[in-house]
């Protein structure tokens, strides 16, 4: 069985900041306020919560058919302003910082909406919480032409909001929270497990939704009213000039404002399965609402900001015609969870619920829909959107009876917005140039970040026709490293927008750092008019054989400001770890897969003042298979701190230093002495860092005492191994001269 370590990434990402039009970069110096001496922030405290009862309404409502807006919290009205709450400090540069704490009992994450939200140039609003993750920073340009504000989800049931002006500023911001969301379920997938929809349900990411890619992107997932959750989809006008219209369902919008909506998108999992969290941050904030209707339960929104490019999202085409379709293919969250695909197989027939006419989905062939799916798009055969969803019974458990408001009784009502110029618009996709040949390679699967005691991979491409003309033939290649390439013709039938699967064998590939890379060429033995979008790349690394090494760092108070990497001796980054929770100081460790050679952990600290010891008594080691310290360090250093050590992976069982080998003097001039204790050795060797065999004796004789010459090594690091009786004993010497 294939033994896999995955690289280790950032434990808790330190920033959830989007680069999009609601949220700008940098780092609240409010996280800092222990180390900048400041009082602590006033905490409002916020009634508790009792879950029970609510959960017994949701359960109650889904059992009804009605499908959203999926609650998950309570609404507390707050009246918190720069000047009636919070604590005021003057920093050395004379900026001003303002922060409050609020504080939901048991909350599982807290969101808030600022009913005034108006920022000089230069100022600037965070929230973070006790972890160190951060929302922001906000400035006057996350809300153009609006003074109201709502503000996503940050785990945890504390999190302090703080505002920055710089010295000098003529006007004063003004900030006013109106209200806090307390949430009773975990709608960020930092506590509970993802997939807490039903396990009928498929991640878009699998092979099922490849011909959906386009579509999926069009769809996000909508904060309503602070505590609830629906889903919705871009959609396309007759210009497809991009301009930001966003359908969803008339029952998310009532008695509710969309100016204080967050929109997520791209939530989804990079992987079918496991299911794995993706990126929460890709968000754009506020809306203006252009029509709504209870006959179709349709509501036409226009967001405030066109979403990034960074965000590729896709505006969805439409089917205005009323046609029946022959087949439905629905993209939501069901229960707030991560993007998911639903798929109908028969044609969907006319109905009506709660007067209002619908498409009838009589019975879902793979997947469902859930509270929080309420909104989304279904969308026809031919790709485009033929409405959104009402409600309904379905469930994985009886999957039957949906309804979704009918796009064609909508669009009498839209064409204001849309444009008058037919029944059938397709879809626009701003990143995407339209060309008559165009293929590309959009995924690479079956290839894990990291292998340990295992050499082999077997890579699955996906390719897809971006083109108007049906794909019939398709060169595919890859490379490893950058060496030669690997061909193979592929034959088929793909139609514009279509994806297909192309199996490239096992590979086998020695230990290191490797850079696997696909491609896609002549398309139907022609030229391929669009060359950007040819090849993906995948970086992996091999230990084979592997040793585990474990990495034993204890923090300080600022876990947020602690990362650390693993280098070979070319340079190249291996694995990362870091940052991690703030105030939550102990031992965190973390395992990596290392093959025989040497190495570098280097642990690195933001601030600058290391893990030990103002904040905390912090510290480090890494440790390998048979308990050996490879690198310990107390914690004491600035900015960061470099620590070389090898790794000896073979299966020779080692020997426990410094029992098994002692080497004196240590750091010595070039002549070192060797004394084993309690076996003896034949074999002895001297490598660099880099792994290399710098000298070596096999002696006839064996010996437990020996005196080695290193005078003609330059001043450095290396790592002395000695072989003997099924043994063999590693340790670092450093030379100087």
């Amino acid at each position: 069985m294939m033994n896999r370590i995955l690289p280790l990434i950032a434990a808790v990402a330190c920033s959830l900041s989007s680069t999009g039009q609601i949220a700008f970069s940098g780092r609240p110096l409010a996280l800092k306020a222990e180390k900048l001496q400041l009082a602590k922030a006033p905490v409002v405290a916020f009634p508790a919560v009792d879950p029970a009862p609510l959960l017994a309404e949701d359960a109650a409502r889904a059992d009804a058919g009605i499908k959203g807006p999926y609650r998950f919290g309570v609404n507390h009205q707050a009246d918190l302003g720069l000047g009636n709450s919070g604590v005021w400090s003057t920093l050395e540069d004379g900026t001003r910082l303002w922060r409050v704490e609020l504080y939901c009992p048991q909350a599982f994450s807290i969101n808030f909406v600022l009913d005034e939200f108006s920022l000089p140039e230069g100022a600037r609003m965070f929230v973070h919480n006790a972890a160190g993750q951060w929302l922001g920073a906000f400035t006057r340009q996350s809300a153009p032409g609006r003074t109201v504000l709502g503000v996503s989800q940050l785990a945890g049931d504390r999190v302090t909001v703080s505002y920055e002006e710089p010295a000098g500023t003529l006007v004063p911001g003004r900030l006013h929270i109106s209200q806090v969301t307390h949430a009773y379920r975990d709608v960020l997938g930092s506590t509970k497990g993802l997939n807490d929809s039903g396990p009928c349900n498929n991640n878009t990411s699998c092979p099922e939704g490849d011909p959906w890619q386009q579509e999926i992107s069009a769809v996000a997932m909508i904060t309503v009213g602070g505590s609830g959750l629906c889903t919705g989809t871009l959609l396309n006008n007759c210009a497809s000039d991009g301009t930001p219209y966003f359908l969803t369902a008339n029952h998310c919008v009532q008695g509710d404002n969309p100016a204080t909506w967050s929109f997520r998108f791209n939530w989804e999992s990079p992987t079918c399965t496991p299911t794995t969290n993706g990126p929460v941050n890709q968000t754009v904030s506020g809306a203006s609402l252009l029509e709504n209707s209870p006959g179709s339960d349709v509501a036409l929104l226009l967001l405030d900001d066109v979403p990034p490019a960074e965000y590729e999202v896709y505006y969805s085409g439409w089917d205005a015609t009323g046609d029946m379709p022959a087949s439905q293919t629905a993209i939501h969250h069901p229960s707030g969870d991560i993007k998911k695909i639903s798929f109908d197989n028969d044609p969907a027939v006319y109905g009506t619920m709660s007067g209002a006419d619908c498409w009838h989905i009589l019975a879902w062939d793979d997947g469902t829909t859930e509270p929080g799916s309420s909104g989304s798009g279904l969308w026809n055969q031919d790709h485009r959107l033929i409405g959104q969803l009402f409600g309904g019974q379905a469930s994985c458990s009886n999957n039957v009876n949906d309804f979704y408001g009918r796009f064609d009784v909508s669009y009498p009502l839209l064409t204001d917005w849309l444009g008058g110029c037919g029944e059938l618009v397709d879809g626009y996709d701003p990143n995407l140039a339209v060309y008559a040949l165009d293929a590309s390679v959009t995924a690479i699967n079956g290839i894990e970040p990291t292998y340990c005691n295992t050499d082999v991979i077997a890579p699955v491409i996906t390719i897809k026709n971006n083109g108007l003309t049906t794909l019939t033939q398709l060169t595919c290649s890859y490379t490893l490293d950058g060496g030669a390439p690997v061909t193979s013709v592929w034959t088929g039938s793909l139609a514009t927008g279509a994806t297909a699967q192309v199996t490239l064998g096992s590979i086998t590939v020695g230990s290191g750092q490797h850079t696997f890379t696909a491609a896609c060429s002549a398309p139907n033995g022609g030229a391929d008019e669009h060359t950007a979008n040819d090849a993906k790349t995948r970086s992996f690394s091999v230990a084979n054989p592997g040793q585990l090494v474990d990495i034993n760092i204890t923090l300080d108070n600022y876990g947020s400001e602690t990362t650390w990497s693993v280098t070979d001796g070319n340079g190249a980054v291996l694995f990362t770890g870091g940052p991690y929770a703030d105030f939550s100081q102990g031992l965190v460790t973390s395992q990596v897969c290392l093959a025989d050679g040497c190495y570098v952990f280097t642990i690195m600290d933001d601030y600058g003042d290391g893990i030990c010891c103002n904040y905390g008594n912090g510290d480090f080691e890494v440790v390998d298979a048979n308990g050996l310290v490879l690198v310990e360090g107390n914690g004491s250093f600035a900015a960061s701190a470099e620590e070389p050590f090898c790794v000896l992976a073979s299966g020779i069982r080692e020997t426990t230093a410094p029992a098994g080998m002692t080497v004196q003097p240590n750091p010595s001039t070039g002549r070192v002495g060797v004394v084993l204790a309690g076996w003896q050795a034949e074999f002895f060797q001297v490598r660099d860092l880099a792994g290399r065999v710098l000298l070596q004796e096999r002696s006839p004789a064996a010996w437990s005492q020996r005196t080695i010459h290193l005078d003609k090594l330059d001043a450095g690091c290396y790592l002395l191994v000695a072989e003997g009786e099924g043994l063999r004993a590693a340790q670092r010497i450093v030379v100087q001269q």
